[in-house]
């Protein structure tokens, strides 16, 4: 297991998790189709994203599970992250670095007496004070979304606009990743709230070229790293 920083009170841990979460590539079968999500992601690693998420919800997890250790012999050996979406058992089977949960998963809590730090846990929360809950509980960051349409994921309700995601990472101490709709040409806009990162599907699942989208992805990431300290970003147009 590639090891990641977990402690909400620990800076320096909070922001090597920021780092390594300016970008999460989540899997989605459908959306790669005819190629693999193997084969997607292995050109998402070489091109220098930091983190995969494994969302296959329609995959049994006798199915499930070598796709996920495939997946994390790819993000181990190039010290990049390895989520998984809901499942702990399928986490901490595959050796995986952490897992996202929602609302309607095994509460943070509960998942993080099973899996003490380093072990990294995920929340899903688009209000204040429902990431702040989460953190309380054990939460190491928020993805909060969707910011804006996607027909990726089922059940988003209306995008929450980029004021909102900037109120969510206003409100809590560990990274906030924004999720939902987000295009290379959104992704300067998702960072500039404050977010410490985007994660996409159909971005990089759906692209011709998923090694140049993820290229492009990071690129503001990149500009923001090497951005003088104190300089002050524009704040964000209002989008909901």
């Amino acid at each position: 297991m590639t090891r990641a920083p977990r402690s909400p009170g620990d800076g320096t841990a909070v922001r090597e998790l920021r780092r390594r979460l300016r970008l999460v590539v989540i899997t989605d079968r459908a959306q790669a189709r005819p190629r693999t999500v193997a084969a997607i992601a292995r050109e998402a690693i070489r091109a220098g994203a930091p983190a995969l998420q494994l969302r296959e919800k329609g995959l049994p997890p006798r199915d499930a599970l070598p796709l996920a250790r495939h997946l994390r012999a790819l993000t181990a050996e190039a010290g990049a992250l390895l989520f998984v979406n809901d499942r702990l058992d399928l986490a901490l089977a595959a050796g995986a670095d952490g897992i996202h949960l929602g609302p309607g998963d095994l509460p943070v809590a509960a998942a993080r007496r099973i899996a003490p730090p380093p072990f990294v846990i995920g929340f899903s929360a688009d209000e204040p004070a429902t990431a702040r809950h989460a953190v309380r509980s054990g939460a190491d960051y928020i993805g909060c979304g969707a910011v804006y349409p996607t027909n990726s994921k089922s059940g988003t309700g209306q995008p929450i606009g980029l004021n909102r995601l900037k109120a969510v990472a206003d409100a809590v101490p560990v990274p906030v990743v924004g999720i939902g709709g987000i295009a290379v040409g959104r992704a300067a806009a998702v960072l500039e709230t404050g977010a410490a990162g985007c994660a996409v599907i159909g971005a990089v699942m759906r692209a011709p070229d998923p090694h140049q989208a993820v290229r492009s992805l990071l690129n503001p990431a990149t500009r923001r790293e090497g951005r003088p300290r104190g300089q002050k970003k524009s704040a964000p147009s209002s989008n909901g």
